[in-house]
């Protein structure tokens, strides 16, 4: 009988929601179900998330309000890594590396803390395209792809992720043609993930961030140089896409999340 592969999960929670005005705490213990202010209430976005991830080792990469985190999930065996600078899904992945390399799984899984309702489902349906492909990314259509990357597939197989501000000047037809964009979430097999840690921890990107009032040059690691780096290398690359746009919504503002709690409520 042959052995199911055992899958571990990573959720990247470190960041600090700076777009949730009013709010001071980790966006990712902000609730779905609002008592009275949106901010207030019952079953947060991470525990939700939690529950519905496959089962197998799961760590958490945290780094604004770290002690909140850990004391909302201290029950749930998790393994915790903090993200010393907040430099991006690299980084996040870099911070995680005790973890990528000694806990026994067989596939590793990419999620954010701010994207409650990808379902069972469709994790399971990410992790069974690592059957034929090195790397699995969770892709969707929305009704309007501007900000967003988008996959570029060639025969079934995601070449790369082109973000917003290349892709936006590509011809009309050109861009039309990409219309599968990038969720940030993905699977990886085990081997691929520790061969390529290294390899993406060389390639930091030097970009402009607003730090304080003043705009700073900082360095990030973007997961989606995997991406390029494995296809260069001859690896395949999958793709799912998720049912619906909701699905895989981040819930980045106060807007948003009024809408997660209108959509937890209807489906709930």
């Amino acid at each position: 009988m042959k052995k199911e592969p055992v899958t571990a999960s990573l959720i990247f929670a470190a960041g600090k929601g700076s777009r949730m005005k009013g709010y001071s705490g980790n966006k990712t213990l902000l609730p779905l179900i609002a008592h009275g202010s949106p901010y207030e209430g019952s079953r947060p976005i991470l525990l939700h998330i939690i529950d519905h991830l496959p089962s197998g080792p799961k760590a958490l990469v945290l780094n604004y309000r770290k002690e909140d985190l850990i004391r909302a999930t201290a029950s749930l065996g998790l393994d915790y890594y903090e993200q010393p600078l907040l430099d991006g899904t690299g980084g996040a992945l870099i911070a995680s590396r005790e973890f990528i390399l000694h806990r026994e799984y067989d596939r590793l899984l990419i999620t954010m803390g701010d994207v409650p309702f990808v379902r069972t489902s469709t994790y399971d349906r990410l992790l069974k395209t690592l059957d034929n492909n090195h790397m699995a990314v969770l892709g969707f259509r929305p009704a309007d792809k501007r900000e967003y990357g988008v996959l570029d597939i060639r025969k079934s197989r995601v070449t790369g992720i082109i973000e917003w501000k290349y892709w936006s000047e590509y011809p009309a037809h050109k861009q039309e043609a990409l219309d599968i964009c990038n969720s940030g979430i993905y699977a990886l097999r085990r081997d691929d993930v520790i061969k390529y840690l290294d390899i993406l921890k060389n390639r930091p990107h030097t970009v402009l961030k607003e730090r304080k009032g003043t705009m700073t040059q900082v360095r990030e690691y973007f997961i989606t140089d995997m991406v390029e780096l494995m296809h260069g290398d001859g690896l395949r690359i999958g793709y799912v896409t998720a049912d619906d746009e909701d699905e895989v919504m981040g819930v980045d503002d106060r807007e948003s999340l009024i809408k997660a709690q209108d959509i937890f409520q209807r489906y709930a």
